[in-house]
């Protein structure tokens, strides 16, 4: 059986996402037992009784120990640090108070991917929040795609960029009905190439969860870049609570491709929310339907992972001049059939993710952390 020291050393690999240090150096491990059978029963001790990474930390232990020889089982439990234990901590880490979570007044998270470019997948996100804030929720997106940021031209805000809260987070700008919007587009040049390594990517996007004002929101969509590279399985682990829509086109090569989108957040345990079909069809201002690109790929791809066809969105030319103009087209043309549809998706999603039971509970008041400043590395 491995010893009591052997266990601590293997939970060094285990490191706290927002406070970048394993849960050894943080004091975090609360108590260790290590029976004859081979099971071992390991208590964390968390910041929060609603932390937001708590998942996270119930896999990263678990896998660390069952590594040992002679580990048969892994049971992981939780606590709460008491607020001497916290105030010690904050002590050790040079701060007045412990981050409690940016996004610890976020009910639902959503993921809105794709397997591949061209599908549509901004213009989705963009008028699902406008759909969903039709509704009366409160909404924010993050731009996540890095490479082909397009959120600030879709909601029409330009060249601003976004300020520094006096509790030194970022406030991200207000597009139409008050929707949130964070983006890489508000910190490089427009139209700038981004051009940054994985490490760089990853910083970035953990400051935009981390060091945003986000508030309190119904629901955060996040547009992830096409594909499964870095960008989609950082975020995926800094968000395991995240729900993933998966958008395609009718036709069998793209569903084929977005099957592959859907492994992926499969095997990083996110959960798989539906299905949007974009581009079922074009119809022209008379009426007329053309189905450009094949049928059926959207309710076959939704049928294999056994989750709900959220919608099928037509191709209409106001739902791409609308992205272009700066004004999502539920809001400009509720009546066009693209924004009908994305109005069922948008209820379907509701459906599926009641807002009354948050994800995530909001923290008790505690004092406003002062991170060193934000360090987002400019294009």
């Amino acid at each position: 059986m491995p010893t009591r020291d052997q266990v601590i050393d293997s939970l060094r690999s285990v490191i706290d996402p927002e406070l970048r240090r394993d849960i050894v150096e943080l004091e975090m491990v609360r108590s260790i037992d290590v029976h004859p059978n081979g099971v071992v029963d390991v208590m964390v001790s968390l910041t929060t009784p609603g932390c937001p990474i708590r998942s996270h930390f119930q896999t990263g232990v678990a896998q660390a120990v069952r590594e040992l020889e002679g580990v048969s089982h892994v049971n992981v439990s939780f606590d709460v640090l008491s607020d001497n234990e916290k105030a010690n901590l904050g002590r050790k880490l040079g701060r007045g108070a412990l981050p409690e979570g940016a996004l610890a007044q976020v009910k639902n998270l959503i993921c809105v991917g794709s397997g591949k470019g061209g599908v549509g997948k901004s213009s989705v996100t963009a008028n699902l929040a406008a759909a969903l804030a039709a509704e009366g929720k409160q909404v924010g997106v993050l731009d996540a795609d890095v490479w082909g940021y397009s959120q600030p031209r879709m909601f029409g805000l330009g060249a601003r960029r976004p300020v520094v809260n006096g509790e030194h987070k970022l406030v991200p700008l207000e597009g139409h009905d008050g929707i949130k919007v964070m983006s890489i587009g508000f910190f490089v040049e427009e139209d700038a190439a981004v051009v940054w390594r994985g490490p760089m990517l990853h910083k970035a996007l953990q400051q935009f969860l981390e060091d945003v004002a986000w508030g309190a929101l119904d629901f955060l969509l996040i547009d992830l870049p096409p594909g499964t590279g870095d960008v989609s399985m950082t975020l995926a682990q800094l968000l395991p609570q995240a729900k993933f829509v998966i958008v395609t086109t009718p036709q069998p090569v793209a569903q084929k491709v977005a099957r592959r989108s859907a492994e992926m957040a499969i095997k990083l345990k996110l959960e798989i929310a539906g299905v949007i079909e974009n581009m079922s069809g074009f119809v022209t201002p008379s009426g007329e339907r053309y189905q450009l690109f094949g049928e059926g790929g959207g309710q076959l791809l939704a049928e294999e992972l056994e989750v709900p066809l959220l919608g099928k969105v037509p191709l209409t030319m106001a739902l791409r001049a609308q992205s272009d103009a700066g004004i999502p087209l539920v809001f400009s043309d509720p009546d066009d059939p693209a924004a009908q549809a994305l109005e069922h998706a948008a209820r379907g999603l509701v459906a599926l993710t009641p807002i009354e039971l948050p994800v995530m509970q909001a923290p008790a008041p505690a004092a406003a952390p002062k991170p060193s400043g934000m360090s987002l590395p400019m294009a």
